[in-house]
């Protein structure tokens, strides 16, 4: 009388469920850090110990060398308020964040600040924490 065994060991090795994996890693690290960076412009803040804004509405970045950026979009320095109120047409409360270097000269930031206030447009000067 022959006995066989009924269980039978497959030695080939199945790669399907580790492709699988590293395809939904590569996924959510993909969709992951879209959602990390906050502002692509590099411009080194001041500091200061204030609270973060939580509702933004718009975002002006001044860089060191004086060049304007509304919403990471570059824009001359002679339109910038003919497109801050394109883009606050239809917002009841808007507000402006912004970002200017560091080392900028107050006068070029006191410029958005005055426009926007005499738009009646809440406005906010962005620091490091």
């Amino acid at each position: 009388m022959s006995l066989r065994s009924e269980n039978k060991i497959n030695p080939n090795f199945s790669m399907s469920s580790m492709t699988d994996i590293v395809f939904l890693l590569l996924i959510f690290f993909m969709l992951t850090s879209t959602l990390v960076t906050t502002n692509a412009l590099d411009i080194i803040l001041p500091t200061s110990s204030a609270q973060p804004l939580k509702k933004q509405s718009l975002s002006i970045s001044i860089t060191e060398d004086l060049r304007y950026f509304v919403n990471n979009e570059a824009v001359e320095r002679n339109f910038i308020e003919s497109v801050i109120q394109e883009k606050f047409n239809s917002i009841d409360e808007p507000t402006i964040v912004l970002r200017a270097a560091k080392t900028l000269p107050l006068q070029y930031a006191v410029e958005i600040i005055d426009f926007a206030s005499r738009q009646n447009y809440k406005i906010v000067l962005a620091t490091q924490p």
